[in-house]
């Protein structure tokens, strides 16, 4: 058995030993070798595929990583990138901070690193966008550093197999399981070990239905002794997600399409989007079809030629839901005001350019895009 009785401090005193083995004899037959960020000690390639990898999962990261790779190849080619062309690579990613920290990153590496990645985990921490999981990861894979990974697949890995009942995001349940991560870590195979724990917890170990049946710790798993496995890690209780509503207005004129250059904090921070109008929640259909008011709006970049409302979708975020009202917008002209630097006039045919957020895109898709080009003609 892995698990053998309480330690003093109140963690779970156990064989890292025989746990150690047993997860890299298991990571090297059943583990992941292939994916585009293995087998190399490229710091950078290693560290943007952890960014990436944050929220995301491996088979929607692939062809980001690939692209992103082609473009920057190097951490001095994404140090002196403009912020809108590393933005629009990202773009559809979503949770966007992630990218101009990884831009901001980039760029302490070259002026501060000589473009050199630290080894100690401790350093890489204070780089932004980089937590103390994800800094030992990189230190791990780049340089072989001893270091402790505790992600949200590591948690659920140790919550189910050690029976740790508390919630994680409570202070001494994390405290715990950062003491049983380093007490688990073996003395060598540390880039197997690793691996292994984000192998299991995302082909094996998973969310919902696990696979434990090709688990090597089901002999030894507290979540499935007691038949108790969905409620390990402890959910928090689930918030109903607020709705808020928008209309978001589709101005064309010449083939181009007026964008709002987003602030860089925020919601969609440093991306192009349209320009919107916001409702309140309880907003009616009589609210949201006041043609006067949009027409308003509208009014300050050119004369209307056309207006028609397009169909309704909502864009769900991790803490609320968008309910956005398309407006299509039809303009005899492109004008802006010398004040207006926040807007641009952006040709349709270099909209896979821009750094545009997913509902946006959606919004802006090839069939829509051939309806205003030719409404714009």
């Amino acid at each position: 058995m892995i698990k053998e009785n309480l330690s003093d401090s109140g963690g779970i005193a156990i064989s890292s030993i025989s746990f150690g083995e047993t997860l890299v004899a298991w990571q090297k037959r059943h583990g992941r070798h292939s994916l585009p960020w293995q087998n190399t000690r490229n710091a950078y390639r290693i560290w943007l595929s952890e960014i990436m990898l944050q929220q995301t999962q491996v088979a929607t990261v692939i062809p980001y990583y690939l692209r992103f790779l082609e473009r920057f190849p190097d951490v001095s080619a994404l140090a002196y990138a403009e912020q809108e062309e590393v933005m629009s690579y990202w773009s559809g990613l979503g949770y966007y901070s992630r990218a101009r920290n990884l831009h901001r990153c980039a760029q302490i590496i070259v002026e501060e690193y000589k473009g050199i990645f630290p080894s100690d985990p401790a350093l890489l921490e204070d780089l932004p966008g980089i937590g103390k999981s994800t800094a030992a990861a990189i230190a791990v894979f780049s340089s072989g550093v001893r270091a402790a990974i505790l992600d949200g697949n590591v948690v659920r890995v140790f919550s189910r197999i050690f029976g740790i009942a508390e919630q994680a995001s409570d202070k001494k349940a994390k405290e715990k399981l950062w003491q049983l991560a380093y007490e688990l870590l073996p003395e060598s195979d540390l880039e197997a070990y690793t691996q292994g724990l984000m192998d299991l917890g995302a082909t094996v170990c998973v969310r919902s239905r696990p696979d434990c049946s090709k688990c090597p710790f089901s002999t030894s798993c507290v979540a499935l002794e007691e038949n108790r496995i969905e409620e390990f890690p402890a959910k928090k209780t689930k918030k109903v997600s607020p709705i808020r509503k928008t209309i978001m207005l589709v101005l064309l004129s010449e083939g181009k399409v007026l964008l709002e250059k987003r602030p860089e904090t925020g919601i969609w921070g440093g991306l192009l989007s349209l320009p919107e109008c916001e409702l309140p929640e309880d907003a009616g259909d009589e609210e949201i079809a006041d043609i006067s008011r949009l027409k308003s709006v509208a009014s300050s970049f050119g004369k209307t030629s056309s207006f028609r409302f397009l169909e309704p979708f909502t864009h769900v975020f991790s803490h609320f839901r968008l309910q956005i009202t398309p407006c299509l917008i039809g303009l005899d002209s492109c004008q802006l005001r010398a004040e207006e630097e926040k807007y641009v006039w952006y040709d349709m045919n270099r909209l896979d350019e821009a750094p545009l957020p997913a509902p946006v895109r959606k919004l802006l898709n090839d069939s829509l895009r051939q309806q205003v080009l030719n409404l714009a003609d």
